[in-house]
């Protein structure tokens, strides 16, 4: 009678540590509870005075064509949310690495850390200089996007090709919007929860629709909301936002020389600061539409494919016309 007991109290300790009302699940700081679609290794990092690791999925096929291709994530997102690319890709012979970069998915998350975009890529080519890689497409969505665009300007040579997906960086909001202190962003972080994350998605990412297979990226992020380590995963938080606002690659397009693919949904609004100006300076904020014509236009050897009806997240939305563009132009 005891051991049932006993078993019992167990797992109402385990279920009330995971487990929330709405099957939110309590998420580990590193995501050790959450199990990522391939194995995952990683990669130790000396980097400001500290060690670190960097998680990374890397996916070699059985028909490889010798081709590689490395994904690069978003700031609200990890390498899980490739599923269905590296799938896809894996299958036409590519390999594809897959990492989650410091402070972000289930690499480390410094309590101290001075972002910018040229470290991230730093890291990204130290983690391909390990696997022997010299040679690589480059494909980042969102704020990937600006660290794949910084990488291709930093490491010409390894660049094979860009692809960018609904990047942000694509205007410079620093001349639109007030400036937000990092103190300011994390105690917006430390308000977060489910519902306040699903109300961002649906408003920046989804043009105002939701699905059900949308909710599992959310609860990702609210996941951790419920951590007791939350602080350092909201600081990090703030300090990326940081970074994206005061960073912008717009500038330095024109110096990217490789092919590059530029991949947009005609429905993304995506813009920082939209609530701190007016109606009439939001109105012409994150126009994709508009925006894909000009960056196109900016680099030199850039290929633009608008996709219709979709919003910030064309592989998940519409991954069979995110898809086919991508292996065509891999595969010229």
């Amino acid at each position: 009678m005891k051991k049932i007991l006993l078993l019992v109290v167990s797992f109402m300790i385990i279920f009330s540590a995971y487990s929330q009302p709405g099957g939110l699940k309590k998420l580990d700081i590193n995501l050790e509870n959450y199990q990522y679609p391939y194995p995952v290794k990683f990669l130790k990092l000396h980097n400001q005075l500290q060690e670190l690791q960097m998680a990374y999925m890397d996916v070699k096929p059985a028909n490889y064509n010798g081709k590689n291709i490395i994904l690069l994530h978003g700031k609200n997102f990890n390498g899980a949310y490739w599923r269905s690319t590296i799938a896809a890709l894996s299958t036409a012979g590519f390999r594809v690495i897959v990492p989650d970069q410091v402070g972000f998915g289930k690499s480390t998350k410094p309590k101290a850390f001075q972002y910018t975009f040229q470290q991230l890529a730093l890291n990204t080519k130290t983690l391909l200089d390990t696997l022997g890689i010299d040679k690589i497409t480059i494909l980042g969505h969102s704020m990937g996007g600006m660290i794949a665009a910084r990488f291709a300007l930093m490491y010409p040579g390894t660049t094979e090709k860009l692809i960018l997906e609904d990047p942000l960086g694509l205007e410079d909001w620093k001349l639109k919007v007030p400036y937000t202190s990092i103190n300011s962003s994390y105690e917006k972080e430390l308000k977060s929860n489910y519902e306040s994350v699903k109300k961002y998605q649906v408003e920046n990412y989804y043009h105002g629709t939701w699905k059900k297979e949308y909710d599992e990226w959310a609860k990702l992020l609210a996941g951790w909301t419920l951590n007791k380590d939350y602080k350092i995963i909201a600081w990090n938080s703030a300090l990326t936002s940081d970074m994206i606002f005061t960073q912008p690659v717009c500038y330095e397009f024109q110096n990217i020389t490789c092919p590059t693919l530029l991949i947009v949904g005609t429905l993304d609004k995506t813009a920082i600061g939209k609530p701190l100006v007016s109606e009439e300076v939001r109105k012409t904020m994150g126009d994709y539409k508009t925006l894909g014509k000009t960056t196109r236009d900016k680099i030199p050897n850039a290929t633009l494919v608008e996709i219709e009806g979709v919003g910030h997240l064309p592989h998940i939305e519409a991954f069979e016309q995110f898809i086919k563009p991508v292996i065509t132009f891999l595969e010229k």
